[in-house]
């Protein structure tokens, strides 16, 4: 594990990073774009919170250094994974533009390579033995929810377009926040988020967390009976609250105001409904920066469970995998502590003709192995539809 790490690439590399690699990010009706390298940030975002923290102060440093190379406002932009005491994929870009954000280049999607075989990691009965594992230990610990995943491992007979599959990917999913991230080992995350984790301006913030779902039904009466028992739904108003209440209590001890919807709202994205609350407020300190606040969640309930710590012990031993970026956070924060983070969900990693699709669902003890190992599935389905694949 490298610590402390801050790289100034020479030439070859930042021309390497060319504009089909590079970053990208998009919230609303605009499109965060970036191209060139100037340094590359590798060190852990554990503690990422405190300002005083290597990691920190390691940012602190390599803004120092953009500004020192003629940029007013420097940005970092990237990814920080799960875990986040392993490496950071972030970086400083030497350009940034934010422009109007970029429909699909083609409506209709683009056809990918053959498809020679698939497999997911944990198979189903893998996953249900978790769920059940994770049910038992919810009766004789304190832990009240754990997030379980899995992969679905892809093996195409030729390399995959990455520009081919995220323009799949935008054509199918509109909104959300569409990211792309060139990792350090040649492969590239992406995906589109639904959930953000947090987005400031100034003195301002919004978190958004989702945390329960259902199908959505190509017919509009039986997917409306689908959002009315997702709003009925004890056991997802259960883990929706495990959710809220943890990020408000995180949050709101740095505000001079919060507000909490009482009860959480129903969004959709094409594949499922999510029960959703807005949560709004300032802070009261101006210096403590985007990043910081999204270091202080991660992770959320709504992507490794409640309490925090004891939940990530229960994730190390049922999960056969390591995460990497999946469920990590990725987006981009300016000099002045401004920026917007959003949950790494709804992706999957690129690497020639190799592709890693994630997903996961939140255990509760009222939860049924079938249901969930159902919820996955449907999950996948976003990043299965982008490779041409039917779900």
């Amino acid at each position: 594990m490298r610590t402390g790490t801050l790289r100034t690439n020479d030439m070859d590399e930042v021309q390497q990073l060319d504009a089909k690699e590079s970053f990208s990010f998009t919230s609303g009706d605009r499109e965060l774009a970036v191209s060139g390298m100037l340094q590359r940030i590798e060190t852990p975002a554990i503690d990422g919170e405190n300002a005083a923290s290597l990691f920190q102060k390691t940012l602190t440093h390599a803004f120092d250094q953009a500004r020192r190379a003629g940029q007013a406002n420097p940005i970092v932009v990237g990814a920080i994974p799960f875990d986040p005491a392993e490496a950071s994929c972030l970086y400083i870009p030497e350009h940034a533009e934010w422009q109007a954000r970029r429909g699909a280049v083609k409506t209709t999607v683009a056809s990918l390579p053959e498809l020679l075989e698939q497999k997911n990691i944990p198979d189903e009965q893998g996953f249900k033995r978790a769920v059940e594992h994770a049910i038992v230990n919810f009766r004789h610990s304190d832990v009240r929810k754990a997030v379980l995943s899995v992969q679905r491992e892809l093996l195409f007979a030729q390399d995959v377009d990455v520009g081919a599959m995220q323009n799949n990917l935008r054509a199918q999913n509109p909104g959300g926040y569409h990211f792309r991230v060139p990792m350090p080992d040649g492969a590239t995350l992406i995906g589109v988020s639904p959930e953000l984790l947090i987005h400031k301006d100034g003195l301002n913030f919004i978190s958004n967390p989702l945390a329960g779902s259902a199908k959505r039904m190509a017919d509009p009466q039986a997917d409306q009976r689908n959002a009315d028992w997702l709003s009925n739904s004890e056991k997802d108003h259960y883990e929706h609250r495990l959710v809220t209440e943890d990020i408000a209590s995180q949050l709101g001890e740095l505000c001079t105001q919060l507000n909490v919807p009482q009860r959480p709202s129903l969004i959709s994205t094409p594949a499922l409904w999510h029960l959703s609350t807005r949560i709004e407020g300032r802070l009261a300190d101006p210096t403590v920066s985007a990043l910081q606040l999204a270091c202080r969640l991660h992770p959320t309930p709504a992507v490794c469970g409640f309490p925090t710590e004891r939940a990530r012990r229960l994730i190390r031993f049922v999960e056969p995998f390591e995460r990497g970026l999946f469920t990590g956070m990725v987006g981009w924060c300016d000099a002045q502590g401004n920026g917007e983070w959003v949950v790494t969900i709804r992706c999957g990693t690129i690497k020639r003709n190799q592709v890693r699709l994630f997903a996961g669902a939140g255990v509760v003890e009222a939860s049924s192995p079938d249901a969930e190992w159902a919820e996955v599935q449907t999950k996948l389905g976003t990043m299965l539809r982008a490779c041409g694949l039917a779900h």
